[in-house]
């Protein structure tokens, strides 16, 4: 357990630091996926986004699978381990991932990375762990500051070292990795006593039991499918946007990663440090119905718009929706016991890999259908899709049955 201040402030910032590199890798690479992805396969920029579209699902479907055993494996042996090991197991993915020269090899990475990067899951049960009811939301609100901090600094380093070559990001982001693992090493501790642990029982780790045994906590179902929906809106971002940006305006890999590195730095001040104002203000409930409202109105206006320079001026404003998912995660952490973060965390895991695996074959697939020649051109189609999905979180929301989602 944590002792004193000073250590539960480095073990937080190790949390932190993870959170980020899991962004980060992801925000190296997508600046370069078109290319590298071209590169090995000789395609077409339609063709390279199925590809990437596959990529991303194969990675979503293991994160699916694992989400809940990593989650349970956590709540047996503690976070510490879990969390060290995934973070060795990333760093030689990304090594992989940058000497690969076949689709196969690079196929493969996203099954090893799938499965490493199922510790979302462990990091968000550690939060748990050390947070109190009232300031649950807000801590949970780090995990979205530090993917927002990842996505600053990953695809405006991505976009640098991408001009070097498709390559070279791949090296950085496992360095990074591998430099983390050896901090974490030193002021990492255990957050999870004796008491709290629970056995490993496989019926409940795999993702359908463990639905099943979360699932009986009261209004959890119904914050897991809004989850779902929600998740499946706000991928058209890493799914689509390098691929939209160059089809509808022609941006460069330097500038797809400035766009996506002002997303990121709103993202860092909403999720960092507005909901923690924003959140006691107007109440988990409140914080949901006004994020819905602001992605509806903000992918309808990236759909829509044709003028680059806009909608780089509307990308870090989508950010101001991103209250959405730290709320709707402590709503549902309020309702798991102690030695059920860990389980809790993974099915929320394994609901948004769910939407990883099925919303960029979506996006990818309405992208190519509406820039392919001879049809009607509407490169913004994913984003038109998006904002018709979270209307439906919405619908979702302000239907529930009130004894179960009671905000305030």
């Amino acid at each position: 357990m944590i002792k004193s201040v000073s250590n539960k402030r480095l073990a937080l910032t190790f949390i932190i630091v993870t959170l980020t590199i899991d962004a980060m890798g992801i925000g190296l690479i997508i600046p370069v996926m078109p290319a590298l992805i071209r590169e090995i396969t000789g395609s077409d920029l339609g063709n390279a986004a199925i590809w990437g579209g596959i990529m991303t699902t194969i990675f979503a479907g293991m994160q699916f699978l694992c989400g809940p055993i990593v989650g349970s494996l956590s709540d047996r042996f503690g976070r510490r381990p879990v969390l060290l090991i995934s973070l060795g197991v990333v760093a030689v993915d990304f090594v992989i991932m940058g000497l690969a020269h076949t689709m196969w090899l690079l196929l493969l990475t996203r099954v090893l990375g799938g499965i490493a990067t199922s510790t979302q899951s462990t990091a968000a049960a550690f939060i748990a762990d050390i947070s109190s009811p009232e300031n649950k939301a807000a801590n949970f609100g780090l995990i979205g500051a530090s993917f927002g901090i990842g996505f600053v600094l990953g695809p405006i380093i991505g976009g640098i070292l991408g001009e070097l070559g498709p390559r070279m990001p791949f090296f950085a982001a496992a360095a990074l990795a591998a430099i983390n693992m050896v901090f974490g090493y030193f002021v990492l501790p255990e957050t999870l006593d004796g008491a709290n642990r629970r056995p490993f029982e496989l019926r409940r780790a795999n993702p359908f039991g463990a639905l099943k045994s979360i699932g009986k906590l009261p209004g959890v179902q119904r914050l897991l499918l809004i989850a779902f929906l929600y998740e499946f809106a706000f991928i058209v971002y890493p799914a689509v946007w390098a691929f939209y940006s160059q089809e509808q305006f022609g941006w460069s890999a330097g500038m797809v990663g400035l766009s996506l590195g002002g997303f990121g730095i709103a993202l860092v001040i909403v999720q960092g440090f507005l909901i923690r104002w924003i959140i006691p203000y107007f109440g988990e409930r409140n914080a949901i119905l006004y994020g819905f409202c602001f992605n509806v109105v903000i992918f309808i206006a990236i759909g829509l718009i044709s003028n680059g320079w806009v909608v780089l001026s509307l990308t870090p404003l989508a950010a101001l929706g991103a209250v959405v998912t730290p709320a709707i995660q402590s709503l549902m952490s309020q309702r798991a016991a102690a030695n059920q973060q860990g389980e809790l965390q993974g099915v929320l895991t394994s609901a948004k890999a769910l939407a990883l695996i099925f919303s960029p074959l979506a996006m990818t697939q309405l992208f190519f259908i509406y820039t392919r020649e001879g049809a009607l051109y509407l490169p913004g189609a994913p984003f038109l899709l998006s904002a018709a999905l979270v209307c439906g979180c919405l619908l979702v929301f302000v239907t529930r049955k009130r004894r179960n989602l009671t905000a305030e």
